[in-house]
């Protein structure tokens, strides 16, 4: 057939399936039926995931942020629209490549960082098949799966190009900003006052600790952007402006937990341009924690001793962030880990089987810890802690797991910064581990690893650095601030 005779037959296809889907959709309509509309974005997902994976994961980026919780879809099972999804799509595209085989590259999987993930994800997969409540479990273990393959596996495949990482960090910074806007325009409302604050991000953060631990996530990456050498002017204050904004709402969430984790990554900064090793590092934390123990009693004495409870006042707030006699929420945090540290006791080898925490921690709850926030229904929160969580939840080796991939991120970082001679490659490591730490501190006091909104942003910060360790050939091109290092 001739090209033009080709061209034509196109031509009168597309125009054959477009009549036929609007025809067809206004018939629905008209009957009151919408899901319709729908299938145009359906088939484009389809498509993209079939054969542009790199910009189907972008755009579940942009949308993380803007994404909304629905509590019960069917069944009662919950979901994140539209990114879970979605990812649960690129899980199943995976597993089919996988089985046609086409392998990871080899380097990946041999990668510190990888193996750590594996042994990880092995140990809730055993967790499940004894937990309390499998089906739950079975939700949590495909859940964990879908981020780990969409922005690790995936991720460090996408990422060894450092333009496509940058455009991952922007787009979830450009995606929150309508977040912070539409917080503001609800916050106003009420004079920004704390208890508001509280609130005003939903429906797209269900609390302001979520909400404050993303903010903080991408704080060091606005910081080294608004500070770059041979910026226009214009684009200095644009980026300048961001970091302003983004400031203020950090502040304005009075999520104390965030501000605690910027403040430790700002410690952590400068004793990276001091060159301290981290070593040392290790050795002053193991000082610390052996310290608070040594002076656990005077310690406690003196924070029993703090009545300060929250407040609009941000030194007040502050003060608060130590008050275990008053303040309601830092008494309920007491009272999950108690309560977590009981279920640990009673089964310390597999725990009660990945996701259950919420649903297994009220009989272990002493009426005399109890708050005026405190419940049963397992429907505020679990165990405000992503390393006491996983030991209620898979046990001691849920958490050493996940403390291994802790300490498989950090080596990593380590291997970058000391002994890539790359300042860029290095600079850009630097922010983006930062930003890693950050919520690594945060995860003391909250966990949110199971929504889509921090286990993106986690995942794929440590694909990144994963991808600069791996392909530091390419580097990353463009300049950011310069850190200084040891020659050694």
């Amino acid at each position: 057939m001739p090209a033009t005779g080709i061209k034509s037959v196109r031509s009168a296809l597309v125009y054959g399936v477009s009549i036929l889907f609007l025809v067809v959709n206004g018939l629905l309509i008209s009957a009151g039926i919408y899901w319709f509309l729908l299938v145009p974005i359906a088939l484009l997902i389809i498509w993209l995931g079939l054969f542009h994976m790199d910009y189907l994961l972008l755009l579940v980026t942009f949308m993380a942020p803007l994404s909304v919780n629905v509590p019960d879809i069917s069944f009662g099972v919950g979901m994140n629209l539209p990114t879970e999804p979605i990812m649960f799509g690129v899980l199943i595209l995976f597993l089919v490549r996988l089985v046609s085989n086409q392998r990871m590259p080899r380097e990946i999987m041999r990668h510190p960082v990888t193996i750590a993930i594996c042994a990880n994800l092995l140990w809730i997969f055993i967790t499940t098949l004894t937990s309390e409540m499998p089906v739950v479990s079975l939700k949590f273990l495909v859940s964990r799966l879908w981020f780990v393959v969409g922005f690790y596996f995936l991720g460090v495949m996408i990422f060894r190009n450092g333009h496509r990482a940058r455009i991952f960090l922007w787009l979830y910074i450009l995606a929150t900003l309508f977040v912070i806007a539409f917080a503001w325009s609800q916050h106003i409302k009420f004079q920004f006052n704390e208890q508001a604050a509280h609130w005003v991000m939903n429906p797209f953060y269900n609390d302001h600790t979520a909400y404050g631990a993303a903010l903080a996530m991408f704080f060091p990456f606005l910081v080294a952007n608004a500070f770059r050498k041979h910026l226009p002017f214009d684009r200095r204050m644009l980026m300048v402006g961001l970091l302003l904004v983004y400031t203020a709402a950090i502040v304005l969430s009075y999520t104390r937990a965030t501000w605690v984790s910027l403040g430790v990554i700002l410690m952590l900064y400068v004793l990276l341009l001091l060159r301290v090793r981290f070593q040392y590092l290790l050795g002053l934390v193991g000082i610390v924690i052996t310290m608070f123990f040594v002076f656990q009693d005077q310690i406690m004495i003196r924070m029993e001793a703090n009545r300060q409870d929250s407040s609009e006042k941000l030194s007040e707030h502050v003060q608060s962030m130590y008050n275990i006699s008053t303040d309601a929420s830092n008494l309920e945090r007491i009272n999950r880990w108690k309560s977590a540290f009981r279920m640990f006791s009673e089964r310390p080898f597999v725990g009660w089987g990945p996701g259950t925490y919420a649903f297994q921690y009220a009989p272990f709850q002493r009426s005399a810890e109890l708050t005026i926030i405190s419940t049963n229904a397992g429907d505020k929160g679990n165990a405000h802690s992503e390393y006491i969580g996983p030991l209620a939840e898979s046990g001691v080796f849920g958490v050493i797991s996940f403390i291994l991939i802790i300490l498989a991120g950090i080596h990593t970082f380590t291997r970058i910064y000391f002994r890539r001679s790359s300042s860029v490659s290095r600079n850009f490591a630097t922010v983006i581990f930062l930003g890693w730490i950050s919520y690594l501190i945060h995860g003391f006091l909250n966990n949110f690893l199971d929504t889509d909104k921090a286990s993106i942003p986690f995942w794929g910060f440590l694909a990144i650095l994963v991808a600069i360790d791996l392909y530091d050939k390419q580097g990353v091109k463009e300049q950011l601030p310069e850190v200084k290092r040891s020659d050694s």
